[in-house]
């Protein structure tokens, strides 16, 4: 008979018949031990026949319904679960918050093994029932936990392996537990993160139900991560208060649920609400680069499904992927009227709003790929762009998007790189839908069927597992999708985007890359060129300044774009620049924070890491073609410095560029005077010329105040 001892020295030691190792840190070994330990002071016994009732079926029917929302947000994302580990000789578990099993999932003749111990549901598996495992020790622990084989307490239940993630709501109160539980010989390492992120899911799910008309901002310290798994999420009252997060907020931010409830939008990310929207106004709007007040970066998404009266008069923005809306405070009613009927004027207004448009920056390779994608646009055609990563691909794919017929519709984004290879197909494809009683399902859609009747962008499609391209490949030939469990083909109206830095023709030969899927995405293949190979830098760097500055300060002061002194100029024209565009936006953000105040950008500003690299770089790169009118660009820019990294450098209206207007104003100046001439056009109505502009109203009144105040007297 196993022992307390022997117990604790099978969590150090134990390796399992297919020879993984268990995890056998000290933290767990101890865990254990100190379970053994409260179950001996319960009076649990090892050899003992437990309590095997179940609750009675009207008993269990009261506990099912008291626990109707977690179920319903559990149901599919276990149905999920199951799809990963079926035929694994295993079963999936949901309990409530005491421990009782609500319901399971798994394969038959398994759940016939686990009825004779009394894993089914109606019967309670806390620690004081069944002794140490690992849905009752994660319930005492309130963490994910593993016990396996010889761990368990009781000897009946020596033949199981059980991986246990609790379930929080977003105020941290305990929901339940989720398991998967199975035969110890068929243990797997990666069984417990499948179990975790399946837990974090219906936490996001709990937490999108319980936000429905509030402010949510999707954040992680790498962009790409946003709309995973792995992305953290912050509720934002109107007033600006943190009003609840998922785990991965509190995990990425190192903070409690309560703690971060005493935090605001301002105190915890340094910037405003009225900011936040005024970023993501813009139809193009990229994640927003914020810092935690101990200099962590993250990259910031918002939005807000539908307005409930306490926005009802702020103004509405483009949001990131399934037509939600982000809106304005401090706008009036006429100017959210007027912003509703933005994307409307988008077309009537293409020549200044167009995505692609604001893409050209004077360099003939982009001017002729814009020329390329304008041909080709509601065209049904597939487009495929490649080139090195940090380049702009998506950038370009939501321009392409936004100059589209499908410009109203959702732009959903994919990457195939950042999904964890066990779910990109849920993710993609989605779950059954209808199968389960109660509330609505949010997520069980699948990306595709969110994309339907816009654009689909697949970043990254080269990482795309092997299995999953011929299903892909289906879907765009047949235009339906049957989500995971289903019988039923959703249809779906889809224009296709696809991504990618990798050589999908090597892929092919190397047989990792399907060969008919390649030529179903490839109607018009693109190269965005390196920023080493353009001759754009000066405008692009320029553009990314005053789309940094464009939203002020933390404090809501507004900041005028710093100039790049000489000396960084040729400095950036020597540097091969490994990370481009994106790696070229966060030297400038950090310098434009150093530069705070400064007329220039030095070399004092910038790393010292980048300040090595640069200084090594052996030529300089060939000057841009003299042909650009910083000026004119810089009001352009303002126009449209929200909407993309890049700026506009045309020509003037007799088709020669104005150099000398640079020596006559300031970048400040030029955004002012902009400004003042749409007021102009417009009669003096600011609602009209902040949507000519595309900006908010409360930008043109602090623009136009900081203009007052800053001319010389």
């Amino acid at each position: 008979m196993p022992t307390p001892q022997r117990a604790l020295a099978h969590a150090r030691t134990w390796t399992t018949p297919s020879g993984l190792s268990l995890p056998h840190h000290p933290g767990r070994a101890d865990l254990i031990q100190q379970s053994h330990l409260r179950c001996a002071a319960l009076g649990v016994t090892r050899v003992g026949r437990p309590d095997y009732e179940p609750l009675m079926r009207s008993d269990l029917a009261v506990a099912r319904e008291r626990n109707q929302r977690l179920f319903t947000h559990a149901a599919p994302v276990m149905e999920m679960l199951f799809e990963q580990i079926v035929d694994t000789e295993s079963m999936i578990v949901l309990t409530d918050a005491q421990g009782t099993i609500l319901h399971s999932v798994g394969d038959d003749e398994f759940l016939q093994r686990a009825n004779k111990v009394a894993l089914s549901p109606g019967v309670n598996w806390a620690e004081q029932s069944k002794g140490t495992n690992a849905i009752g020790t994660a319930l005492f622990e309130e963490s994910p936990t593993l016990v396996h084989a010889a761990e368990h307490f009781m000897h009946a239940n020596s033949f199981l392996t059980c991986s246990a993630a609790p379930i929080f709501d977003p105020r941290g109160n305990m929901l339940g537990v989720l398991d998967v539980s199975g035969d110890q010989r068929s243990y797997h390492q990666h069984t417990m993160g499948l179990v975790r992120m399946s837990a974090r899911m219906i936490e996001n799910h709990w937490l999108s139900d319980d936000c429905a008309g509030r402010l949510r901002l999707h954040f992680h310290s790498r962009a790409e991560f946003i709309g995973t798994l792995l992305e953290g999420i912050l509720v934002v009252g109107p007033d600006g208060r943190i009003l609840g997060a998922n785990r991965s907020a509190l995990d990425q931010l190192g903070m409690s649920c309560a703690a971060l409830r005493m935090q605001s939008v301002t105190s915890l990310l340094g910037t405003t609400v009225s900011a936040v929207f005024d970023h993501f106004r813009a139809p193009l709007a990229l994640p927003m680069p914020l810092r935690l007040a101990d200099g962590r970066q993250f990259h910031v998404s918002a939005r807000l499904q539908a307005p409930p009266p306490a926005f009802a008069g702020f103004g509405p923005a483009v949001a990131p992927a399934a037509a939600e809306t982000v809106q304005t405070p401090g706008v009036s009613t006429d100017a959210a009227h007027a912003a509703t009927s933005g994307a409307a004027a988008n077309h009537e207004a293409s020549g200044r709003l167009s995505g692609l448009h604001y893409l050209k920056t004077g360099d003939r390779q982009i001017e002729a790929m814009v020329h390329k994608v304008q041909r080709v646009l509601d065209r049904d055609i597939p487009l495929l762009i490649l080139g090195e990563t940090g380049t702009g691909k998506e950038l370009l794919a939501r321009a392409v998007h936004q100059d589209s017929n499908r410009a109203k519709q959702p732009f959903v984004a994919v990457n195939c790189a950042s999904i964890p290879e066990s779910l990109i197909e849920a993710e993609l494809f989605g779950y059954e839908d209808g199968a389960f009683t109660g509330a609505r399902r949010k997520g069980a859609c699948g990306r595709i069927v969110q994309a339907n009747g816009g654009t689909l962008f697949l970043d990254e499609i080269g990482d795309m597992p092997h299995a999953l391209q011929a299903r892909l490949l289906r879907v765009l030939q047949e235009r339906c999708v049957t989500p995971l469990g289903s019988q039923k083909s959703i249809p779906v109206d889809i224009a296709v985007i696809g991504a990618t830095h990798r050589n999908l023709r090597d892929m092919i030969e190397a047989g990792t890359f399907r060969e008919d899927l390649y030529y179903r995405l490839n109607g018009l293949v693109v190269r965005l060129p390196a920023l080493r190979d353009r001759s754009d830098l000066a405008v692009v760097a320029q553009r990314i300044l005053l789309a940094q500055c464009a939203h002020g300060t933390p404090q809501g002061n507004p900041q005028v774009a710093p100039q790049i002194s000489p000396s960084v100029m040729a400095l950036f024209n020597r540097y091969h620049w490994p990370g481009n565009i994106r790696q070229l936006a966060n030297v400038l953000r950090t310098a434009a924070v150093m530069a705070a105040g400064d007329a220039q950008i030095t070399e004092q500003h910038l790393s010292d890491d980048f300040l090595e690299d640069a200084r090594r770089a052996p030529a300089p790169r060939a000057a841009a073609p003299c042909n650009e009118a910083p000026a004119r660009a810089a009001a352009d820019a303002f126009a449209g410095a929200e909407r993309a990294p890049a700026a506009v450098a045309e020509p003037d209206d007799a088709g020669v560029c104005a150099p000398q207007a640079a020596a006559t104003c300031t970048l400040g100046e030029a955004e002012i005077e902009m400004i003042r001439r749409a007021l102009a056009e417009a009669n003096g109505n600011i609602s009209v010329a902040s949507r000519r502009l595309g900006i908010s109203r409360n930008t043109i009144y602090r623009k136009l105040r900081w203009g007052k105040t800053s001319a010389p007297a």
